[in-house]
């Protein structure tokens, strides 16, 4: 299996996708039990692929209005 794919194929916990994406743990889970985020849960433990945080991302990308010349 090529290095890609093998990364591709990770899951973070909540601690190490709070790091990747700077951000709180705690938020992580919260939202992730509130299923208002994507996330994997494998049994009863939480986890985050690649893609989960990608759309993590995404989600909250923010793109200002475009602003009335005059």
């Amino acid at each position: 299996m090529s290095d890609d794919r093998m990364k591709a194929q990770l899951l973070y916990t909540a601690d190490q996708a709070a790091e990747l994406l700077q951000g709180s743990p705690s938020w992580l889970r919260k939202k992730a039990t509130a299923r208002a985020i994507p996330c994997t849960f494998v049994g009863k433990h939480l986890r985050f692929s690649a893609n989960d945080l990608a759309m993590i991302i995404a989600a909250g990308a923010f793109t200002p209005p475009d602003q009335h010349r005059r």
